[in-house]
């Protein structure tokens, strides 16, 4: 545990930050994962505006997310070939 008053303050507000950090996170993963599983337009959509919030809640940075709606976009524009963004 901390000592200094500034570090006690400072595990406050980061327990703080996390649970509230800690809902848009989990979302974005299961969308992400709706999304890649799924691969219609309406799990897609959910997980843009997951990644988006992510980013307003400073989570993700922008270009990451960029890349990431740019990878579902192109799965979904090829319908019936092998997916290679899926894990």
């Amino acid at each position: 545990m901390p000592i200094i008053k500034s570090a006690i303050k400072k595990l406050r507000v980061d327990k703080k930050r996390a649970a509230i950090n800690l809902p848009v996170r989990a979302r974005v993963k299961s969308t992400m994962k709706a999304a890649r599983t799924l691969g219609d337009k309406v799990s897609v959509a959910a997980a843009f505006s997951a990644l988006d919030k992510a980013v307003n809640h400073n989570l993700m940075t922008k270009n990451g997310v960029a890349r990431l709606k740019s990878r579902l976009t192109k799965m979904i524009k090829v319908k019936g070939k092998i997916n290679p963004f899926s894990k």
